[in-house]
């Protein structure tokens, strides 16, 4: 494994206005000062948490998911974020892995009911990982950081990825299972979350964090808007795991 450079885009997002807002988070990119090997953007980047499901829905390798393209290709990084995607007659909230030479997609899987998002959007099954120099990178949206069996290291992943619009109301709960998430799994987490108010009144701290494996905090963006760069330290982390074996004593769990 070799080092990995991450940039984390925490900014205000505007209502259901993706051009607007591919706009904005391109200027930022395109401000960086130094390469990135992967760089990521909150949940549903484009429009906000919006249950206007079909209504902004994009269709696969639609406008967004060719912008992201070509950020990949023009930075020679990954980009992830989710949006809203329409396939086969059903709308699902997609985070999308864009690297210059292909794309990988995960469905979110653990739907917001309290936000009717389990009324709006279809839930995804498959648990995915992607590849990406060198890294085994498990990618998960928003309220999948609730369900720990979920994202269970089986041994197979690096990295844990989470993107959000997670209010600043439980923003103690968003903090605090990030770092647990990387604790129990020996892997190094990452969240991204937005800040601002959206249409439906609620506010978003931030608070995108980047966390080693044994739960130190690499990087904190606070409330901070704005492009935050960091690297994912690839030897200190293999250290830690042999160093540590707890993992081999974890417990087998079947999601079916």
């Amino acid at each position: 494994m070799q080092n990995l450079v991450v940039t984390m885009i925490q900014c205000e997002l505007a209502w259901e206005h993706p051009s607007y807002n591919r706009q904005q988070i391109g200027a930022l990119i395109a401000g960086l000062e130094q390469p990135t090997d992967l760089i990521v953007l909150p949940e549903m980047f484009t429009t906000g948490f919006s249950m206007n499901a079909l209504a902004n829905a994009e269709h696969a390798d639609g406008d967004t998911e060719r912008w992201m393209k070509e950020i990949a290709r023009e930075n020679d990084c990954a980009v992830t974020g989710s949006i809203a995607v329409q396939e086969g007659g059903r709308v699902f909230n997609r985070l999308l892995f864009v690297t210059p030479k292909e794309v990988t997609h995960y469905d979110k899987r653990h739907l917001f009911r309290m936000a009717g998002e389990d009324k709006r959007y279809a839930a995804g099954s498959a648990r995915v990982v992607a590849n990406w120099r060198d890294w085994r990178i498990n990618l998960q949206v928003c309220y999948d950081l609730r369900f720990p069996v979920f994202s269970r290291n089986r041994g197979d992943y690096d990295l844990l990825l989470y993107v959000a619009n997670w209010p600043e109301k439980r923003r103690q709960h968003w903090r605090q299972l990030l770092i647990a998430r990387a604790i129990e799994n020996q892997s190094c987490a990452i969240g991204v979350n937005r800040i601002g108010a959206d249409a439906k009144g609620w506010t978003y701290s931030g608070d995108s964090l980047v966390v080693s494996a044994d739960g130190s905090l690499v990087k904190d963006a606070e409330n901070s808007s704005g492009a935050c760069t960091t690297t994912l330290n690839a030897a200190a982390l293999t250290a830690y795991r042999n160093s540590f074996p707890c993992h081999l004593d974890a417990d087998d769990f079947d999601l079916t």
